[in-house]
């Protein structure tokens, strides 16, 4: 069936066609060793069905110790904008952000906005671990480059060391080998609904990413379909069984995801819980001009079991490191709003 399929480009290649009807984004999310603080950077194309695409460069600051945000978005034509790579880098200008997305990346920018400025001149390299590698939660390739979902992802960089520093309003923050990774999706639309978890566990050489999610299809939505990848050293693990609803245990609430999956790798179990962690909510527009909200949060605690079939149960744990993202229809007034 392969054969069949159009060729798949590079991670980081951008997929935008120069056409309407297309969203498509480049983020990263950094979290400090030890302390609850964590960065989180994404730039945007958004292409509608009618009008000009425009680019959005977006900014939050994540600080538990002070229980608050610094978020802030800033959008420019897509025209004044570049977005080019060669096969093995891409580099991005938008609304004050510079990426080079590479092994051994940077990105540098000034956001201002209502409640001060911040800017950020920051550096990575790539892990040299097994779980540095290219991840796709999608367990088969027609899924990242068929019509079904709408919506692709796939994490070029999922193990990243950053360095740098933060300036904001209150002070300036220093970053030395915060665990970090990089991300990339697109699609005709967002996703019609999802919980989104990902998290890194250093001093265990580990790595989750996977999601719960419906699909809204001709009208009709379906059950919640969820999946999860887990990498251990050299070792991955994926629960993947898409089609298995009854495989599947999947519990999403306002600010908590708890799933339970089976698959011939095993068993696994996972909670994220954002609960009294700083949480923004993100205005997501749709190409049809409709617009989602995501709730974010890039301080979850998270604690995942996993009962190999062929090796011993596992457990870990972090206390504020897990990347937890809620993507719904309404908004919610009890968390900050970035549109």
């Amino acid at each position: 069936m392969s054969s069949f399929l159009p060729p798949e480009p590079w991670d980081n290649a951008l997929r935008y066609a120069r056409k309407p009807g297309h969203v498509e984004s480049y983020f990263f999310r950094a979290n400090h060793p030890t302390r609850p603080l964590a960065l989180w950077l994404k730039a945007t194309v958004l292409a509608p069905l009618h009008g000009p695409a425009v680019a959005e460069g977006w900014f939050i600051w994540f600080d538990g110790e002070r229980g608050t945000t610094f978020a802030h978005k800033h959008t420019q034509p897509f025209s004044a904008a570049s977005f080019s790579g060669d096969g093995t880098a891409m580099a991005i200008e938008v609304a004050g952000l510079s990426f080079d997305l590479r092994a051994s990346g940077s990105a540098k920018g000034t956001v201002t906005g209502p409640t001060g400025t911040a800017r950020f001149d920051l550096s990575w390299t790539k892990g040299d671990s097994p779980i540095a590698a290219p991840l796709s939660i999608y367990p088969w390739r027609v899924l990242r480059t068929g019509p079904i979902p709408r919506s692709k992802v796939l994490t070029p960089f999922p193990s990243l060391r950053f360095s740098g520093r933060v300036e904001l309003p209150w002070g300036t923050e220093t970053l030395t080998d915060w665990p970090a990774s990089q991300g990339h999706n697109w699609g005709k639309e967002h996703h019609f609904e999802y919980a989104w978890g990902q998290c890194l566990f250093p001093e265990h050489d580990a790595f989750l990413e996977g999601g719960s999610g419906r699909l809204h299809v001709a009208g009709l939505t379906s059950p919640r379909l969820s999946l999860l990848v887990v990498r251990k050293g050299a070792r991955t693990y994926r629960f993947d069984t898409l089609i298995d609803v009854w495989r599947q245990r999947a519990e999403v609430a306002t600010d908590r995801w708890s799933l339970g999956l089976r698959s011939s790798d095993g068993e696994v179990s996972l909670e994220m819980d954002a609960s009294q962690r700083p949480m923004v909510c993100l205005g997501y527009d749709n190409p049809n001009d409709r617009r989602s909200y995501c709730f974010n949060s890039k301080l979850a605690a998270v604690k995942l079991t996993v009962r190999p079939s062929d090796g011993a149960t596992f457990t870990l744990n972090s206390p504020h490191g897990g990347a937890l993202e809620f993507l719904r229809r309404d908004p919610d007034p009890r968390f900050p709003n970035v549109v």
